[in-house]
């Protein structure tokens, strides 16, 4: 799975910064006004799951069990997707590529469908069965390595999601040829990001930070104002929680991908851990990072892999062709680009060292 991601009152996140603010509000106090009492000293806690920082913070008061509930909801999760983990679903269907459908939990058939959704609407930027690459290279681990390219000549022909099968009458998946391999980080986080804030809706929260490794859902208003809070975009050159700018949020998800997470530097040349499924080798372009904002982190995160693959130009037409999408783009240049629905909501701090221009 991919890990993923002090300005004003700083709350730290690990690829993004929410701060609330009322200067960004939006909306009339009564509008926005939740059923139940908000509190600015949130029930929170952090813990380290799928391999990254995981937060959860609830501004809504005697909320414990709420934050309990989402945990668990996450390790639950986290214990069927994860790939090379005693007992996950997953590697129970890589296990069994070229031999059987394996039946699945309707959390890991649904997850597959989202997967495979993306991988047939990204234009092959996406693949959910990026497997033998990803463990190829194994990027963000500590036998990370650059293989040769015969060995990613070997592998490519089996990064193929057409030869994925999804049986939803018997709820099985199904990988064809031997050799295949399923690897979900590049949409698991934001599933699972969803997830918990369903549990925390059930739980009778409305007002909640949740952020799973840079995965960030900003849920109802902000305690501060009643109204928006204010998302920060993570400077890609320098540490976690250090902005470039800011944007106002409510019932929205924030997500990241870009080169400064996870990577292998080989002599002079750094590799990312984003890997392009169409030649086996990390992506690389101008870009360092990209943001998309949006109403389901799942989308959110399959978008922002696929995005940051098409590099600027083909990225910012993918994203201005989504309704109610945006995003955020941030080259190696120091240059920002934000799509059309953000273009009166982004601020760009002045001693941030970037640039905002129009897309020409």
């Amino acid at each position: 799975m991919k890990q993923r991601s002090k300005i004003f009152l700083t709350i730290l996140l690990v690829l993004m910064l929410v701060v609330p603010m009322s200067a960004c509000s939006t909306q009339s106090k009564k509008e926005a006004e939740p059923k139940t009492q908000l509190t600015t000293t949130p029930t929170e806690d952090t813990q380290f799951l799928m391999g990254t920082v995981c937060t959860i913070k609830i501004y809504n008061k005697k909320k414990s069990k709420a934050l309990e509930d989402g945990f668990d909801r996450i390790k639950e999760l986290a214990d069927k997707i994860t790939v090379n983990q005693k007992g996950s679903e997953v590697d129970k269907i890589n296990a069994q590529a070229g031999i059987k459908p394996v039946k699945v939990s309707k959390d890991v058939f649904d997850l597959c469908q989202k997967a495979y959704y993306y991988s047939q609407n990204s234009d092959d930027s996406f693949d959910m069965a990026i497997g033998p690459i990803t463990s190829l290279w194994r990027i963000g681990f500590p036998d990370a390595r650059k293989p040769s390219q015969k060995e990613i000549s070997a592998r490519l022909p089996l990064v193929d999601y057409h030869q994925v099968v999804l049986n939803a009458d018997k709820q099985t998946v199904y990988l064809k040829k031997k050799g295949m391999k399923l690897d979900l980080g590049g949409i698991a986080k934001g599933f699972i990001t969803d997830q918990v804030k369903q549990v925390l809706q059930k739980d009778g929260v409305t007002s909640a930070i949740i952020d799973l490794g840079g995965n960030v859902y900003v849920l109802g208003v902000s305690p501060t104002n009643h109204s928006n809070w204010t998302v920060g975009i993570q400077d890609p050159k320098r540490s976690r929680g250090t902005a470039i700018g800011s944007l106002p949020g409510m019932n929205k998800t924030i997500v990241t991908s870009g080169i400064y997470e996870r990577y292998l530097k080989v002599g002079k040349t750094v590799y990312s851990h984003l890997m392009n499924p169409k030649t086996g080798y990390p992506f690389q372009n101008n870009l360092m990072g990209v943001s998309i904002i949006t109403k389901n982190s799942v989308d959110g995160d399959a978008l922002s892999t696929a995005t940051f693959d098409k590099g600027l130009k083909k990225g910012y037409q993918y994203i201005e062709a989504k309704k109610g999408t945006d995003a955020i783009f941030i080259t190696r240049d120091r240059k920002v680009y934000v799509t059309s629905g953000l273009k009166d909501k982004f601020k760009l701090f002045k001693d941030s060292g970037y640039k905002l221009e129009e897309l020409k």
